[in-house]
């Protein structure tokens, strides 16, 4: 989720603030999430349409960890620029997730948070409105862009393993090789107008805190 600030008439930033919070949630990961999503969101200088005029986007990401933070702040916050997630070293299902798409809240799963795992900038997709794909198999098509998910298959060389046969183990697309491309921007749709101001929105609120996941014992 974020706020879109008009630079002028072909051109805008959207800002987004990620606050992450939780007991694997410090000072580094956050600064690595925010420029996983700010430079691979910039990297392709995409385009979208509005009101039948072609508007440059960039991308201007902040972010702190607070491990202070409340529920309450989370339930209670309309800020639209306010992203929270929770960084933890367990999830269940082994994987990071956010509420929906459109929103502003997720949970993050420590070991997806490597440099370089393209998961925090997939994630951050969700929360501006975008899907995965519908047709899972990019193979023939090149690098795969960042909306895809895991278990894609993909040319061989995007595979965890190269060697590996389509689709079994080691045989579908390791996210280090996805791509922000200029075609997923093009799929952002500013939202609304706030109170009859100027400000557009991308995505929307979801609200919702993240207890600690705990394995089954």
């Amino acid at each position: 989720m974020g706020i879109i600030e008009i630079i002028n008439r072909n051109e805008w930033a959207i800002r987004s603030h990620i606050i992450t919070y939780g007991n694997a949630a410090d000072t580094a990961t956050t600064e690595m999430i925010r420029d996983e999503i700010e430079t691979m969101w910039n990297e392709p200088g995409g385009i979208i349409s509005f009101n039948d005029e072609l508007i440059k986007i960039s991308f201007k990401i902040t972010a702190t960890c607070d491990p202070y933070l409340q529920p309450e702040t989370v339930y209670e916050n309309d800020n639209p620029i306010n992203n929270y997630f929770r960084i933890e070293t367990f999830a269940k299902g082994h994987i990071s997730f956010v509420d929906g798409l459109g929103c502003n809240t997720g949970y993050m799963k420590l070991d997806n948070l490597y440099k370089g795992s393209t998961t925090a900038a997939h994630e951050y997709g969700h929360t501006l409105g975008l899907k995965h794909p519908a047709d899972t198999d990019y193979r023939g098509k090149g690098i795969p862009g960042i909306m895809y998910p895991r278990g894609t298959l993909v040319d061989a060389q995007y595979q965890y393993n190269p060697d590996a046969k389509a689709g079994e183990n080691g045989g579908t697309m390791n996210p280090v090789y996805r791509k922000v491309k200029p075609e997923d921007i093009a799929m952002l749709k500013p939202s609304r107008l706030v109170m009859n101001s100027a400000t557009l929105i991308v995505g929307d609120f979801s609200s919702v805190w993240h207890d600690e996941e705990k394995p089954m014992v």
